[in-house]
């Protein structure tokens, strides 16, 4: 499961008018190499669903995860913040053993 903060959900709608996607367009969670810690997070909008992709849903946002990322984003929660340390969504990953101090990138 991948859960979704309220704040990350607003976020996620704003994203998704300013940019012109479709209402149907879903937030796709996939992890690539990369990254000062080895692995990276990757999100995009996504109106495609493969039979190799796992469908989570939270608070009305759904969450298309490719099979092979769902292995480091179980358990994971998407929030978003506009604080002073910055502006950006972050991923709370149960599954990380570290972070990068901008949070974009882990390692198991």
């Amino acid at each position: 499961m991948i859960n979704v903060t309220d704040k990350a959900k607003q976020q996620i709608s704003t994203l998704r008018k300013e940019e012109g996607h479709p209402e149907n367009a879903n937030v796709r969670v996939s992890v690539k190499g990369g990254g000062c810690s080895g692995l990276m997070y990757d999100l995009t909008f996504d109106t495609e669903i493969s039979e190799k992709d796992d469908v989570f849903e939270d608070k009305g946002v759904k969450v298309i995860v490719d099979r092979k990322s769902l292995l480091y984003l179980l358990g994971t929660t998407l929030d978003f913040t506009d604080g002073l340390n910055g502006k950006g969504f972050q991923f709370v990953n149960p599954n990380a053993s570290r972070t990068c101090g901008c949070g974009e990138s882990f390692s198991i």
